[in-house]
């Protein structure tokens, strides 16, 4: 996707990446509404999910999401595994996000359930109170536009 974003520039992505615990989902479990939403970005993103795996719930809650899923052991890993998906949009919440998020073309901080790292929330563009909230956005530029113009 490419969008003009009035006295603000051009962002420019191709893959969203995704954090699952506290982004995602809530202790490794994801919504119903929130599978849906994936399927629909997939549609129009490479779509990645890259997790420490908390709960170990990964690989099942991911089950017939056509989505790339990258196991991660820490915030290095996961920031040296995204750089491969450049250019991208990141949404997380946590400081092993932080390095993902900061190098991201657009950054969302999620502040959901589980809270949110206050260095995520620092180097993103956008904070929502729900992924749904992102995923909507991503779906519709138009809501970008209308957050991050000035």
């Amino acid at each position: 996707m490419e969008v003009e974003v009035p006295n603000y520039g051009t962002v420019k992505f191709s893959a969203v990446l995704f954090d699952l615990n506290g982004t995602l989902g809530e202790a490794g479990r994801v919504s119903k509404e929130v599978k849906e939403l994936l399927k629909r970005l997939c549609e129009k993103y490479t779509v990645v999910v890259l997790s420490s795996n908390t709960f170990g719930t990964l690989g099942e809650e991911m089950e017939g999401i056509p989505v790339r899923v990258e196991s991660v052991k820490d915030g290095i890993e996961k920031a040296k595994i995204a750089e491969a998906y450049s250019p991208y949009a990141a949404v997380g919440n946590g400081n092993n996000d932080v390095a993902m998020l900061e190098a991201a073309e657009l950054a969302f901080c999620v502040i959901g359930p589980e809270g949110a790292a206050v260095d995520a929330l620092l180097v993103s563009d956008i904070a929502v109170r729900d992924v749904r909230d992102a995923m909507k956005m991503l779906l519709d530029e138009r809501k970008l536009i209308a957050t991050l113009r000035r």
